[in-house]
């Protein structure tokens, strides 16, 4: 493969040191360290519809200027975790590395698959497993039956989605601090997404704290009509929470009198295996 002009040119500005930027200094002092929350911005940039992208639109993206978002992306290509060709530049399956040491670090093979897997294969539809990550909900596991019904969502392992617009998040909502929840409806971007979309922060708040109340909640057609989605919480005992749903287009009524009991079950036996594998 050969390396377009540019692409050699940034090598050498990275091999000789390019001088530093203003905005290159440590904001946050000696315990923040700016550069390094600028990579990971770096690699945030990429996506699905994003696969490639150039330095300018790289630092675009990441509100970076031309000179630092080059020297990142040089430094993550000389780590391996990025590629270039044609002066596009590109993620590695290096990358996950960065995804999975946190997958490792969950109970996933010996205690929430076997039990993800018993829920979905019982009802015939997908079981996940999700935390709250800022604003966002991401799925850490995810089991479908051999025999699934037709979904027309489908949430892979890593995938994210706003917390408000899922059964899993509002489940994790209900578990934060009341500061901390306070702080998320105030810093939230409340989209609609169908008309049942709730997108009002006194609304949210309500369903939040009987959700608190109740252990459970159901997301009605919040992002796609006929799509709806039940969920309950799994105490860890390092103090952080999972939350477990089940996402199918059978009825509200069907699934608080078949899946809620279901998920309810398996999620006091993930919280039991949790404690005495403690």
């Amino acid at each position: 493969m050969t390396d377009s002009p540019s692409a050699i040119d940034d090598r050498a500005d990275l091999n000789r040191g390019a001088p530093d930027d203003p905005d290159d200094q440590d904001a946050g002092g000696r315990t923040y360290v700016t550069a390094f929350s600028r990579g990971l911005r770096i690699i945030s940039c990429f996506s699905a519809a994003r696969p490639s992208l150039t330095i300018a639109e790289v630092a675009k993206a990441a509100g970076l200027n031309r000179a630092t978002a080059r020297r990142l992306l040089l430094t993550l290509e000389a780590d391996g975790y990025a590629s270039q060709r044609d002066g596009r530049y590109s993620l590695t399956p290096r990358v996950l590395d960065l995804g999975y040491s946190y997958l490792s670090s969950l109970p996933l093979d010996t205690l929430l698959y076997p039990s993800l897997f018993a829920v979905a294969d019982r009802f015939r539809e997908s079981c996940s497993a999700g935390v709250l990550d800022g604003h966002d909900v991401v799925w850490v596991a995810r089991a479908q039956t051999s025999h699934p019904r037709v979904m027309t969502l489908v949430n892979r392992v890593g995938s994210r989605r706003p917390a408000y617009l899922t059964a899993l998040g509002m489940v994790l909502l209900s578990g934060l601090p009341d500061d901390r929840l306070d702080e998320y409806l105030r810093t939230a971007d409340l989209r609609k997404q169908t008309d049942k979309t709730i997108t009002s922060p006194a609304q949210l708040l309500a369903d939040i704290l009987a959700t608190r109340v109740n252990g459970w909640y159901l997301a009605d057609e919040p992002v796609e009509y006929g799509v709806r989605a039940i969920a309950v919480p799994v105490a860890t005992p390092d103090g952080n929470t999972l939350a477990l749903s089940i996402a199918s287009h059978v009825s509200a009524q069907v699934m608080m009198d078949s899946f809620l009991p279901a998920l309810k079950q398996t999620a006091t036996e993930i919280e039991h295996l949790l404690l005495l594998r403690n």
